[in-house]
């Protein structure tokens, strides 16, 4: 069962639990919640007016697809948050960071799968949950991988047959492509999978360890056995 999600002020229990520490060790930088990229118009403009208002050095798109600010002195913190009024998003804490999804096939021509609704999904299902290490999660809508579900703690990848799941990615300094958990999956079905995946690597990780090294330790075969997929 995933766990009770932590949403909103309940999870922020203060305002500097969603701000992260500079190199200077004076300033700071926030990330609101955009799940899969994705923000209003109402949201663009919040960010415009906090940007202009408290003089934000530098707004920066991620490479999860999040906007961050950077730069703002520690006693102005509560004050963006307020006047945003977005969710907080993951960005140091054990549990889902974000979900990376290209446009898949309500855009793109080249795609096959609903990844931006899919990855809407997962986010929405385990953001909050706890979890040994900080996990990234990639959505393709097809196999040009523009959602980079192949380096990806768990990757999805859009196929005409269906949904190839993946776990084990990782793009820093060790690159390590994903394992592929089982192919040709209709939508529910990778999802429940995803599901399995979550709850055993939840119950079975190292504290700290990504899923890569999580892979390397238990095993390809242990953990398709583990979730039902020999």
């Amino acid at each position: 069962m995933v766990p009770p999600k932590k949403e909103g002020a309940e999870f922020m229990k203060n305002p500097l639990d969603g701000a992260i520490l500079q190199r200077d060790k004076k300033t700071y930088a926030i990330v609101p919640r955009t799940p899969v990229g994705i923000v209003t118009p109402q949201q663009l403009r919040a960010l415009a007016d906090v940007v202009e208002r408290y003089e934000v050095p530098i707004v920066k798109i991620t490479s999860g697809q999040r906007l961050a600010l950077v730069g703002m002195e520690e006693e102005t913190i509560p004050k963006i948050w307020d006047d945003l009024e977005m969710e907080i998003g993951r960005a140091t804490e054990l549990c889902l960071h974000y979900v990376q999804a290209c446009p898949g096939n309500q855009v793109c021509k080249f795609g096959l799968r609903d990844s931006l609704g899919f990855g809407m999904e997962l986010e929405e299902e385990f953001l909050g949950m706890d979890l040994p290490a900080k996990v990234k999660i990639g959505v393709s809508g097809c196999p040009l991988c523009c959602g980079e579900s192949r380096v990806r703690d768990l990757g999805l990848i859009g196929k005409k047959k269906g949904w190839t799941v993946l776990m084990g990615g990782n793009a820093g300094n060790k690159v390590r492509e994903a394992d592929v958990i089982a192919e040709d999956l209709s939508r529910e079905d990778a999802r429940e999978l995803v599901r399995k995946l979550m709850a055993f690597y939840r119950d079975n990780g190292n504290k700290r360890e990504r899923a890569a090294k999580f892979m390397d330790r238990v095993g390809l075969d242990a953990v398709k056995a583990g979730v039902g997929y020999p």
